[in-house]
């Protein structure tokens, strides 16, 4: 990731960078006719999380800023269901699924500690 950008510099968005590069990788063995179907629904929804956090960076005020911090707590909420859907259709095995969803909570817990930081900020 570029280093000269100042979101850039956010741990949230390098944990969040790095599920949307485990999410390629493992969408990749995918079978083909799931491509514009589940594939694409869990690529989409794991850029989202880190999309919303970049463009939060734009905004002017915090409130703007937790709406699209919710936006990107509900995409990770879908992924939850996609990487179980996964491992149901034995798409993934378990070690995959463990990996993916590891990965998804570490950014889970950092996003939900960043808008509870913004929320206190937002109270002041």
């Amino acid at each position: 990731m570029n280093s000269d950008k100042g979101y850039a510099k956010l741990k949230v968005l390098e944990e969040a960078h790095t599920l949307v590069l485990i999410v390629y990788r493992v969408t990749n063995t995918f079978p083909k006719h799931e491509n514009l179907s589940l594939v694409s629904q869990m690529r989409r929804s794991a850029i989202s999380v880190a999309a919303n956090i970049v463009e939060e960076n734009a905004k002017n005020s915090y409130k703007d800023f937790l709406r699209f911090l919710n936006t990107s707590n509900g995409s990770l909420v879908e992924l939850e269901y996609y990487f179980q859907l996964s491992l149901d259709l034995n798409y993934i095995k378990l070690s995959e699924y463990k990996k993916l969803e590891n990965q998804r909570i570490i950014v889970r817990s950092l996003l939900h500690g960043f808008m509870k930081s913004l929320r206190t900020k937002l109270a002041t």
